[in-house]
Order: structure tokens, then sequence, then C-alpha cells
């Protein structure tokens, strides 16, 4: 019996070694080589084409992370981006039971940045923090108003299931529409943090972007401390605005936030340079769904009860949204692109910036590449495909700020490549995920840089090997299913993992003299470039460029004997 038992496991044992080495699926072999090391392969560079795009205004409205300020990047030049936002009960249909006599103590609007906790003093009680997704240090200011702009969550002009689009270029038609209602609600000159100061204008004219904590106090004494806050965008609003229009509603306007919504519009973060600071200030990555406004107020107890007792009302900031952007985009790659011969470098920004368009293979398609056929003739195994991007130090310089990653993306078709859908590895911060697939900034040891450390990159690596595998296997003559060789975008972005897509107001073509024939037109960018709003110069793909620099493909693969 266990003669037997040993007899059938080494049956089945020696079948799976002879069914394992027979099978050359290309999308597995290799899948575990993540590293630099590529000890016995084969290695083969080829020169791509690679060139740049300027996108023009793009779709901005309801984006999942917001640009908010003002900033001069000493490369690309200044950046305003100001903020439009619905606001949403957060109980409909509060009830004001003596509303002549309701009185407002305070309304606050509270928006919390990206930001690190790092320690808690022991004796005061009070924590620092260190802020995540801020450019500059500067002051700007800021307007807050009532928003007369209804923002549509449907295109009723194009059909009832289209979602209304809005873009980046819309703030003077919004002004000239009549967005700005009244006067400016952030019109107290005191500081949040200086309970002394009386005129130092932080919350408006000089508004700071501060890391320190918000305290808020029990007692007009600010004494004792009700609560404490992670550092954010608190500002105080204007009191007899909100009773007027929120204790004294004309009646059903509260009824729900449907109704509400029309009613009261939202409101309008209008930044401009600082008169002290023309030239320079602070742009960060916020995300204003986490925001609120409370109203504290003091109101009858019920209607049988005239004591009067404190109570609050919360609105949020929730609902439909726009980011209005104001770049300069007088770099050098928002210029004509040179599809044919590629460019010197790439130039790659944010925001309503620019991208790269690379194409593999001579941009010739799949079964017209020598290169691809030459590949399968071989019968090539490939082990790891990947292009690495290099930064031009020189260029780019050490003050403008670094993207903390950038996307290697089919163009053609506005859709991740395999090796993203393949790539399972995460990271604690989601902004590291798909660190297989890469794209991530990295220094000259391939070890990823940390912009909180402020250390400089000096590159970005892309694997793309089962993309590369895909194009073996899946073309030539003698195979039905074709995997096109597509053309490839790259952008910057501010999380890897959101793939959805933003409009281009001025969609472009993609065509050169490969495709002429069969032209291109890319209506799309993803969204993740939209929000980020920073940028890098990269050495392009022609002949001027290094060698070591140059962007090549690169493929490590054996050959069966």
């Amino acid at each position: 019996m266990k003669f037997n038992f040993f007899l059938k496991t080494l049956v089945v044992g020696i079948a799976i070694v002879l069914f394992a080495s027979c099978d050359r699926d290309f999308n597995e072999i290799g899948s575990g080589i993540v590293g630099d090391e590529h000890y016995g392969l084969n290695h083969n560079a080829y020169d791509v084409v690679a060139y740049n795009q300027g996108l023009g205004p793009v779709q901005s409205n309801n984006l999942p992370v917001n640009q908010f300020g003002f900033y001069n990047n000493p490369v690309f030049g200044k950046t305003t981006a100001s903020y439009v936002t619905q606001l949403e009960l957060a109980s409909t249909n509060p009830t004001f039971y003596d509303p002549a006599n309701v009185v407002v103590d305070s309304v606050y609007l509270y928006v919390p940045y990206f930001s690190t906790f790092v320690s808690t003093d022991t004796d005061s009680g009070d924590s620092t923090y260190e802020l995540d997704s801020i450019q500059g240090s500067d002051p700007i200011k800021l307007s807050v108003y009532e928003s007369n702009k209804y923002l549509e969550t449907f295109d009723y002009t194009n059909g009832p299931q289209q979602l209304q689009k809005y873009y980046s270029n819309q703030q003077q038609q919004f002004e000239n529409e009549g967005i700005i209602l009244g006067n400016r609600l952030n019109d107290d000159n005191g500081s949040i943090y200086d309970l002394t100061a009386t005129n130092d204008n932080s919350q408006n004219d000089k508004f700071v972007f501060s890391n320190k904590q918000i305290k808020l106090y029990k007692e007009a004494a600010h004494t004792n401390i009700a609560e404490r806050k992670a550092p954010g965008m608190f500002i105080n609003l204007n009191k007899a605005f909100f009773k007027n229009k929120i204790v004294n509603a004309p009646s059903g306007k509260l009824y729900n936030n449907n109704v509400f919504k029309n009613y009261f519009r939202g409101l309008y973060f209008k930044v401009e340079p600082s008169a002290g600071s023309l030239n320079q200030g602070t742009l960060a990555m916020m995300n204003f769904s986490r925001g609120s406004i409370i109203m504290v107020y003091h109101d009858q107890t019920s209607t049988t009860d005239t004591a009067v007792i404190r109570k609050t009302l919360t609105l949020n900031l929730s609902g439909n949204t726009v980011n209005l952007l104001d770049n300069d985009n007088n770099f050098p790659g928002y210029v004509t692109p040179n599809p044919t011969n590629g460019d010197d470098n790439l130039y790659l920004k944010g925001g309503n910036g620019s991208m790269a368009i690379i194409d593999l293979f001579e941009g010739k398609k799949n079964d017209d590449s020598p290169t691809l056929n030459q590949m399968r003739a071989d019968k090539w195994l490939v082990n790891e495909a990947n292009i690495t991007f290099y930064i031009d130090k020189t260029k780019l310089g050490t003050s403008a700020p670094e993207p903390n990653r950038v996307y290697l993306y089919d163009l053609t078709h506005n859709r991740p490549l395999a090796d993203f859908f393949i790539d399972g590895s995460t990271s604690t911060s989601s902004k590291y995920n798909k660190s297989v697939h890469g794209g991530i900034l990295l220094d000259d040891q391939s070890k990823v840089v940390k912009i909180s450390d402020g250390t400089r990159g000096t590159k970005y690596k892309v694997r793309i090997t089962n993309h590369i595998r895909n194009l073996i296997k899946f073309g030539g003559s003698d195979v039905a299913t074709d995997s096109t060789n597509v053309r490839l975008g790259l952008i910057v972005t501010e999380n890897v993992m959101n793939v959805t897509r933003a409009t281009l107001v001025s969609p472009f073509s993609t065509s050169n003299a490969n495709t002429a024939t069969d032209p291109l037109i890319s209506k799309y960018v993803p969204v993740m470039s939209v929000a980020n709003p920073l940028g890098t110069i990269l050495y392009g793909s022609t002949p001027n460029v290094p060698v070591g620099k140059r962007i090549q493909l690169e493929i490590y693969y054996t050959k069966p004997d």
C-alpha cells in the first residue's frame, strides 16, 4: 500500500514538472522579477519617439482632490486655483422655534489639510503636525462669496443621461454671469491662532496654510479648550449673513437638499495673489468634501419651553464642485508637438498643462513592425521590459517641486496597460501601490525618493513587461487575436489607483507619419493629472540627448535553444 501511494505521488509530480516545462505563457515567465538584476539574460535597447503635447483647458468638476491657492513655479510659471462648491444640510428641515430672537454666536468653516501627526506635548496637550501636498509658504488673498451659479448634475442640452461638464478655464465666464453674490463672507480680520491679534488678516487678505493645531474654546475668555482639530482651513464667516440665509429662510427652502441647493447655491472660494506677495504664494492639494460649516446659535428649547439653549447646525461641503485653474503655460513643452522626430525634452505638467506621447517600434501597427516580427520569429521569452525616464536636473533645477509619480497608459484607448492590471503590489500609502509597474520617483540607486525628506529624484522607471509580451504573442499573420501597438501617454499623477478620465475642451491629434492614413484623436486625459499641480522636465528621445539619458525601451529576454 505504501509503495503504491509513493508510485502514484511520483507519477503526479513528474506530470506537473513536464506540464510546467511545456508552458510558454508569456504573461507568467519572469513575473517575479522586479529588481535591476538580470543575470544571464539577453538585453536589447530600442529607440522610441517621444514628444510634448499641450493640453489646454480640461474638465475639472467633481475632482477627487483639488488644487487650491496661488504659486509661482520657477519652471512652469504661475498657477491660480479657485474653487466652487455646493452645500448640503447635514440634517434637513431644521426647526427654529423663535427665529426673531435666535442669536448666532459664531459661524466657522473647517476643511482639514493633508497632514501627518508628529507628536503631542504632554504638558500643554498641543500636538504638532507635518503638512503634506503644500507648495510654497507665502500668503494668498482668499475671498469666500455666496455663489449665484447653480451647478447642474446633468447636461440637459445633450440629453438627461449626460453628466454636466465644467472646465478649468470658466472662472471669468462664471464671474461675468454673476457668480459673486454680496460681500465677502470671511470678513473677520482677527487671527484664529493669536487671539490677541485683531488686524492680521490671516483669514482673508493674508491667508496662510498653517501646520498649527486648531483649538476651539468653551467660552469667550478662551481659557478652557473644548475641542482640538488637526491643521486645516479654519475661517470665521459672517454671522448676520447666515442668520438671514438659514434662520430666516423662506418657508420650504430647507425642506430637503434638492430644494436647498437651488436656494443657497453654494460658495465661491476666490484666490488671488496677496498684496504683499504678488509673485509668490502657496498652493495646496485639498479635499473640500471633508469640510463643513458649523453655525452655533441659541434658540428656545421647544415651542412650549422658552428656555434658551445652545444648538448647532452643520452644512457639509457636498454636492457638485468645480476647480478653476489659471496657468501661465509659457514653458517650452507647451508648443507645437513634433510627432515625427520627437523632442529633446519632455515637459510634464499637471492641471491644464502638458503631457508626453510615446511611440514604440516606429509607431507601426503590430504586424507591420520588422522588430516585433523578428522577435516572434526568434521566439523571444521576455523576462522584463521597461522604460526609464531621466530627469533633466539642469533644466528643472532644485527649487521646482517634483511630482511623486508619473503614469504611462494606453493613449489610443485611454486605459491602463496590462501591467497595471496584473500588478497587485500594495503599500501603506495608496500613492505607492502598484510599485512593480512603477512610475515612482527614484534616486540614482533606484530607491524610492520621499518628497517629505527634502531629497531629489533622478528618474522614473515604468515596467511594461506584459504589454510587450502581448505584442509579441498576439501579433503576426498566424494569430487571430491582435494586440495593437498603441500610442502611449505619459502624465504626472496624484494617485495612480484612480484611472478615470477628464474631457479636454480641445481634442488633439495623435497621428504621425506612420498613422496619417488612420488618424487618431485624443479627447481625454487621466483625471488625477488634472488634480496634480506639479511638473517635471525629462530627457527626450532625439539623437541630441546623451544615450545614457535618452528614453529607450529596454528588453531582457531569453530564446529557446
